[in-house]
């Protein structure tokens, strides 16, 4: 899977965040030409995109634009500006189905054998929110093989079921899970929806401790001040790391002695928990691999 854990939206209409952005620690850079531009502004929002996907400081994090919806009539205006070598890839709100996702591909396809560019160059986070989305959840996060990663969107989802969104957010809470399962089937990024009072951060925590516990492992930013904290829980703590290598010393020993689980302070350690370790430390050494070649590359 992609070494994502947040992703922060800028408005491409807002030069001072822009200019801003490539410090806030993010692992995807997101401007945003769809829910943070009005009406009006849609235009001038797609050329000032354009100018920053060429002149923003590139510091180890990915460069996302989401763009506006097929539905729109805007998509094909937006992908025609914004596509090039220097973006990795289009944040596609509004997937309702798995021909949205095949459409948008194609136009992408088209863009790159235009512009000289490798064939899937550019790649594709979807958000699911709406009713009829969540029914075709598997179908849809199997469309296309540019798909990265799926975006649970529960301003969208919850004004669709014609429901309150709450800080509590039982609401939200079978759409993620089906969120979490579609995307790990299909071997791609499960994403959060963003939260909207950048302001509580204890809630923040509690959102993401809760959502990393059932499988999403990255979550949208609308403000700077979230970062930290988004890339803290997603990331695995130094505590789960050591968890991690005890238990594969444990299981290790107890291979050895002829035992298919061992027990460790109290609890089984067999294949399953073996996986779950082996992937955990995995993740950690990605990331700080990741972590020592861009300090590598700003020095030089």
């Amino acid at each position: 899977m992609e070494l994502i854990r947040s992703l922060l939206f800028v408005p491409a209409t807002r030069a001072r965040f822009i200019e801003k952005a490539p410090s806030a620690g993010a692992d995807v850079v997101c401007l945003d030409l769809e829910d943070a531009v009005a009406p009006a502004e849609k235009p001038r929002a797609r050329d000032a995109a354009r100018e920053a996907i060429r002149t923003i400081p590139r510091t180890g994090y990915q460069l996302y634009v989401r763009v506006n919806g097929l539905d729109t009539g805007l998509l094909e205006h937006d992908l025609d500006a914004i596509v090039g070598p220097q973006l990795d890839g289009i944040s596609l709100p509004k997937v309702f189905t798995p021909q949205v996702l095949q459409q948008a591909d194609a136009y992408l396809t088209l863009l790159e054998k235009l512009r000289d560019m490798p064939a899937g160059h550019t790649k594709i986070i979807i958000w699911l929110e709406s009713a009829e989305g969540m029914m075709r959840v598997y179908d849809i996060v199997r469309a296309s093989p540019r798909l990265v990663g799926a975006a649970y969107g529960a301003e969208d989802f919850t004004a669709d079921m014609e429901v309150s969104r709450t800080k509590e957010a039982k609401e939200s809470e079978w759409a993620r899970y089906l969120v979490a399962t579609a995307c790990r089937a299909a071997g791609i990024l499960a994403i959060d929806t963003p939260e909207p009072d950048f302001r509580d951060i204890a809630s923040l925590r509690r959102t993401c401790e809760f959502t990393k516990s059932i499988g999403f492992r990255a979550k949208f930013c609308i403000h700077p001040d979230q970062v930290a904290f988004v890339n803290e829980v997603y990331g695995p703590s130094e505590a789960e790391v050591a968890w991690a290598r005890r238990a594969l010393d444990a299981y290790a020993d107890g291979e050895r002695r002829g035992l298919g689980a061992v027990g460790l302070n109290g609890v089984m350690i067999d294949r399953p928990v073996v996986v779950r370790a082996q992937r955990m430390i995995q993740w950690a050494e990605d990331l700080a691999a990741r972590t020592n070649q861009e300090g590598a590359s700003n020095a030089v």
